[in-house]
């Protein structure tokens, strides 16, 4: 098949799809959507960038846009699954350019906002719920969503499902989901636990590989650069100056690492922002906007959003740190020469890394291209962040506050104020108090105690 035309989509969503810019489906594309236009179960091996998101969604659409009858308030008629909140928010935004003119609701659940909106939006009835496990699962715990009218399951970034530890909460939305329904699973790469899964989730699947497991996009131009720990920033900069860079996304191991890189670009007035778990929901989307919208140039992310990030026209890719797991390579540089342009990818080695490199170039099946980099003493990284304000230990004692410091001269001596100033206490009235001369006249009232009698 050589066109959209070629695969029996209705009209509205053909000329959608036209009006996005595409006329070819990809292979992943044109071999699914015809499986899942019949009805059936689907496994999709493809790595990311190849377009899998329209090969389910297309489908998906044209199927739920039959609907003749009212929706049931909190019982949604497809559930997508997704791994991380960017790649969420990336499928509703395909659903909304793909789904104009069809009279369909969906909506995108995930955590680390409130969860107000989303219960609203159930309530109101949804064809499409695209969600993340752990916000799903509390929804339905509080009785907000019911599955048991799901008619298509979409269980997108499988191996990226296992590898953030969502695996358990997928075996727990699952039996929620009724017998009679239309699965599909996609995955970048099959180890043992997803085909168990695959195994009991899918019936009687048609498979779809449109590429070898763990392969990398042709057109991305490797190499990795040898270069100490405390020179990666000097690198970084050179590489961000020198080379055509158009958008740059830069992989780190940690958040605080994102952090320091951040300080350090924008010491060396280079526009960029950091994404990563520790940052709000609204600063991700704001983050995430500037850089597709080429405000800023430079977005450094940790793993999170290794496959939840879908913007056109990443020139590079940087792996800052390697990671520790080789399949994260591969997802990471995905994230270039998409929709058909070329894209580099450049990674930093240093001695803590050549490991990580072996198991990288294994998976891969390819030796990369080698550099070496050595960089001269700089300035240390200076932290945009406030300090924490100075408090002198020997002046916090118990049941006070600490003294006040005060600034003197070398060699001057320095005389401390008291500690604590108290008001002169006034001399002791004696016609007041419990004491006062009018009390001794009037009688005592009290108990009287008998005393025991001694016996002999």
């Amino acid at each position: 098949m050589q066109k959209f035309s070629d695969l029996q989509l209705k009209e509205q969503i053909l000329k959608n799809v036209l009006n996005a810019g595409y006329e070819t489906p990809t292979p992943i594309q044109a071999q699914s959507i015809p499986i899942l236009l019949e009805g059936g179960d689907l496994l999709g091996i493809a790595q990311t960038g190849t377009g899998k998101t329209a090969a389910f969604t297309l489908p998906m659409l044209q199927h739920l846009s039959d609907r003749q009858f009212s929706l049931m308030s909190c019982e949604p008629r497809a559930l997508i699954l997704a791994p991380t909140r960017e790649l969420a928010s990336q499928i509703k935004e395909q659903l909304d350019k793909y789904g104009q003119g069809l009279k369909l609701k969906y909506a995108v659940i995930f955590g680390g906002v409130g969860q107000a909106s989303q219960v609203a939006a159930l309530r109101n009835g949804l064809d499409i719920v695209v969600a993340t496990p752990g916000r799903l699962l509390d929804l339905m715990n509080q009785g907000h969503c019911r599955l048991n009218r799901v008619e298509i399951f979409v269980l997108d970034e499988a191996d990226r499902m296992l590898d953030m530890g969502f695996i358990n909460d997928i075996r727990k939305i699952i039996p929620k989901l009724p017998a009679k329904k239309q699965t599909l699973l996609f995955s970048a790469t099959m180890p043992p636990e997803i085909a168990t899964l695959a195994a009991k989730l899918l019936h009687n699947p048609k498979k779809v590989e449109v590429t070898p497991p763990a392969t990398t996009v042709e057109r991305i131009n490797q190499r990795v650069i040898f270069v100490s720990k405390a020179h990666k920033y000097q690198l970084l900069r050179k590489i961000l100056k020198e080379e055509s860079t158009e958008l740059t996304l830069v992989f780190t191991r940690t958040k605080h690492g994102a952090n320091k890189i951040v300080d350090y670009l924008n010491m060396h007035q280079i526009g960029c922002a950091a994404i990563h778990g520790n940052k709000s929901q609204s600063a991700r989307e704001k983050a995430l906007e500037d850089f597709k919208s080429g405000k800023i140039k430079v977005l450094i992310a940790t793993d999170i959003a290794a496959r939840g990030i879908d913007v056109q026209g990443v020139s590079h890719v940087v792996n800052y740190d390697l990671p520790v797991e080789a399949e994260s390579y591969v997802h990471r540089i995905g994230r270039t020469a998409r929709a058909g342009k070329d894209g580099s990818a450049i990674s930093f080695c240093d001695d803590s890394e050549n490991d990580a490199l072996h198991r990288i170039e294994k998976l891969i099946k390819l030796k990369l291209p080698r550099e070496n980099f050595i960089g001269v003493p700089e300035a240390s990284v200076q932290s945009s962040r406030p300090d924490r304000p100075y408090r002198d230990p020997r002046a916090q004692q118990r049941g006070g506050r600490p003294a006040p410091r005060s600034e003197a001269q070398p060699g001057e001596k320095v005389i401390h104020p008291p500690r604590y100033e108290h008001a002169p206490k006034a001399p002791r009235d004696p016609n007041q108090g419990p004491n006062k001369p009018d009390d001794k006249n009037k009688p005592k009232v009290g108990f009287r105690f008998r005393q025991k009698k001694e016996r002999y």
